[in-house]
């Protein structure tokens, strides 16, 4: 070796890059870029997005990957649910968003990260090939941090899915790839199955009705709790009272199959309304069910302003209510404050959607309802390819099954 001839500190320079896992490489097959960081992978040019265009109309369209600041990271998509919000803004479009990338209920690996990014929004370490999920973007309000417990929800808070259209487009998890700003919140779910990630933010909103019905003083460990409607949401929270430890919990839907699935999820009976006609029956119904008993608690998770009606018929006199089906405005409730509030004093309380520590809370759930032998993944009953993303929506509004979801090939 020509000693003359070595460039000393070209050498130390590689030297030093390379421990960093940043050394020179080729670049990578197919036009894909090269990976720049320690395990990152080689990742495309560009990206699939299902953007919604038109009512009742998705388009698979292909945009840029952006470069990744030193706040960002980039995911590459695994899954994500089909929400009954989605399914409102697939038929009519109320929040206005058109064209958009939808999909809140995702999770996927981290795939580049800049150099800021360290820990997630509970303090747990951020590494490339982590599986994470996304809650929400903060906004300037101090009120909205994740240890002010249910301090205030994130329902008017940016959401990934939910974003008008804009020039980075990878905004919404029905897609190859999720660009996260800086000044998201992202959480370290590694140590859970993809079915389980996808279920994470459905389960929040149960928790967080959970969290609200206990601030009442009259849910408890021996109440009878009776839950109306069967969709996911009704499904999910018996599963959440279920691994409470509470034991009396009396199902009511007009679908045989959901309700077989209700006892699965650790109901201990099951009311069917279309075998009672008109609503004493239907009250002698549940009673009948909790032994000659009135519910001591109940959820409402129907949607239904008949729904809402109703179930202050199930509530024994100092009962309490948790009414959380009306996502969106659907429509007026006739009630006679008397006879179902007034005279019963039911305490009633209202939920919607989560606080952010209500997000890291269904970690935990998750874990001890598989730990007690809930088959809470089975609440995912179709799964379709992302270019089918319009067949799994009509399937979803169909009602052919529980919960829908993307799975990415």
């Amino acid at each position: 070796m020509d000693v003359n001839n070595v460039n000393v500190e070209e050498i130390v320079r590689q030297v030093l890059l390379s421990m960093e896992g940043r050394g020179q490489s080729a670049s990578a097959p197919n036009g894909a870029a090269a990976p720049s960081g320690q395990g990152e992978k080689a990742i495309p040019k560009t990206a699939r997005v299902a953007m919604l265009t038109a009512l009742e109309h998705y388009d698979i369209k292909e945009f840029p990957i952006p470069e990744v600041g030193d706040d960002d990271i980039l995911v590459k998509v695994e899954g994500c649910g089909i929400c009954g919000t989605d399914a409102h803004e697939f038929k009519k479009d109320p929040f206005g968003l058109i064209p958009v990338a939808l999909g809140h209920e995702g999770t996927g690996e981290i795939v580049r990260m800049g150099k800021n990014v360290k820990k997630d929004s509970a303090g747990k370490d951020l590494h490339i090939g982590d599986k994470v999920v996304t809650c929400m973007i903060f906004k300037d309000n101090p009120d909205i941090t994740m240890f002010d417990l249910n301090k205030q929800n994130v329902g008017g808070a940016d959401v990934y899915g939910l974003l008008p259209d804009d020039d980075i487009h990878l905004n919404g998890w029905f897609s190859d790839y999720l660009f996260i700003r800086g000044g998201s919140t992202v959480f370290n779910v590694s140590d859970l199955d993809l079915y389980s990630r996808i279920l994470i933010e459905p389960c929040a909103v149960l928790v967080h009705a959970v969290e609200r019905a206990k601030s009442t003083g009259i849910l408890r460990f021996n109440s009878r709790v009776a839950v109306q409607g069967c969709g996911p949401i009704g499904l999910i929270c018996i599963a959440i009272l279920r691994t409470m430890g509470i034991q009396h919990i009396i199902a009511v839907d007009g679908e045989q199959k959901r309700l077989d699935f209700a006892k699965q999820l650790g109901a201990s009976g099951t009311v069917n309304f279309k075998e009672f006609k008109g609503i004493e029956a239907l009250t002698q119904g549940v009673k009948d069910a909790f032994g000659g008993y009135l519910a001591d608690f109940a959820f409402q998770c129907t949607g239904s302003p008949a729904g809402h009606s109703n179930i202050y018929k199930f509530i024994r006199n100092g009962g309490g209510l948790c009414e959380l089906g009306f996502f969106i405005n659907g429509g007026d409730a006739t009630i006679n404050p008397h006879f179902d509030i007034c005279s019963k004093e039911i305490t009633t309380v209202g939920s919607w959607v989560y606080t952010l520590r209500d997000y890291a809370t269904t970690f935990d759930f998750l874990k001890s309802a598989k730990q007690i032998g809930l088959p809470i993944e089975k609440l995912i009953t179709h799964t379709f390819p992302l270019n089918q993303i319009n067949e799994a929506h009509k399937t979803n509004l169909a009602m052919s099954g529980l919960k829908i979801a993307i799975i990415n090939q």
